[in-house]
């Protein structure tokens, strides 16, 4: 609901908001909704990102390099194993922490990208649909790069909490002690931040299509007003689209600071990658160009969580606004 319009009609005699208040009000409604999609839509997709990311990591994962654990040949023999080796509720480990990392990480962007909208100046998307589409791509890519610098260490363990395999001993017992131990390490707490320049790479392409392609293409859906069951649907059709052209815009970043992050508490010198960019040149030369794609099928798959978020974020603010 856009708070703003409720204050436009108060009664006369009523003290007025103050402007900084409404936008308060807004940036907290989009802060919770946000959170509250992105949190729904994880949690169904949980098995489905773990997958993405055992087989994403793999080839880092020391487990699988020395052989004490077999490869994953696919994303059929992926579910299977992990059904088999550690039961139906690992498709589901590292989920608390990823909601923990994913309520704010969405609940920032959805709340910056509308803030840092606002410092644009506002065009018509019938008349000026380019400069439209452009405005929303970089609100969109600034509000992921600023969340981001939030909530990375929980985004870490995440990573290293799902791609944990086989049915021996784990390598971290939960969150606190895989943040605990990563940063008592010899890098220290910057440990925790390993990564994170080729992240803030790959989210501003990945939010800046995410965000912008669907906030442009919503204007042109003529179900964009309906919340019933036909306007659901053509949302979804959108976000889903947005998502998957997102996810395939921004993969190969996401493999490299995957990758880095599976070396995270190790010393410096047995570090299979010295940084980023040396990452990248050793998965093509040593993996080929595809390397930088492994786990795509599973991460299209997984797109169908982000355009849940998109379109309940939707539902949910109009739904709001009409009871206003």
């Amino acid at each position: 609901a856009n708070v703003s319009a409720s204050v436009e009609m108060s009664l006369i005699g009523a003290p007025r908001l103050d402007i900084n208040n409404v936008r308060m009000a807004n940036f907290l409604q989009d802060f919770l909704l946000g959170g509250l999609s992105g949190a729904i839509a994880k949690t169904c997709t949980a098995p489905i990102e773990r997958v993405k990311l055992i087989i994403q990591t793999q080839d880092a994962n020391p487990k699988i390099k020395s052989g004490e654990v077999p490869r994953y040949t696919g994303i059929g023999n992926c579910f299977t194993r992990v059904y088999q080796e550690q039961g139906m509720l690992a498709f589901w480990r590292g989920n608390f922490t990823n909601i923990l990392r994913y309520f704010p990480t969405q609940a920032f962007n959805f709340a910056f990208k509308d803030a840092i909208k606002q410092l644009f100046p506002r065009y018509n998307p019938k008349d000026q649909f380019g400069m439209f589409f452009l405005t929303n791509l970089a609100s969109g890519g600034l509000a992921g790069a600023g969340s981001l610098c939030i909530v990375y260490p929980l985004d870490y363990a995440r990573t290293r909490l799902a791609s944990d395999v086989g049915s021996g001993q784990r390598d971290f017992k939960g969150l606190g002690d895989c943040l605990v131990k990563t940063a008592s390490g010899p890098r220290g707490p910057l440990a925790l931040y390993n990564g994170f320049g080729v992240s803030v790479c790959g989210i501003i392409p990945y939010r800046g299509v995410y965000f912008g392609l669907y906030d442009s293409f919503r204007e042109k859906n003529p179900w964009k007003e309906d919340t019933g069951v036909v306007g659901f649907f053509s949302k979804f059709a959108v976000a889903q689209a947005t998502a998957i052209c997102a996810g395939y815009a921004s993969y190969p970043f996401d493999t490299v600071r995957r990758r880095l992050q599976m070396q995270s508490e190790k010393p410096v010198a047995e570090w299979t990658y010295k940084g980023t960019v040396d990452c990248f040149i050793k998965i093509l030369k040593e993996e080929g160009t595809t390397a930088l794609f492994k786990g795509a099928g599973a991460n299209a798959l997984r797109t169908v969580g982000s355009a849940l978020v998109l379109v309940l974020y939707d539902q949910m603010k109009q739904i709001l606004a009409q009871k206003d």
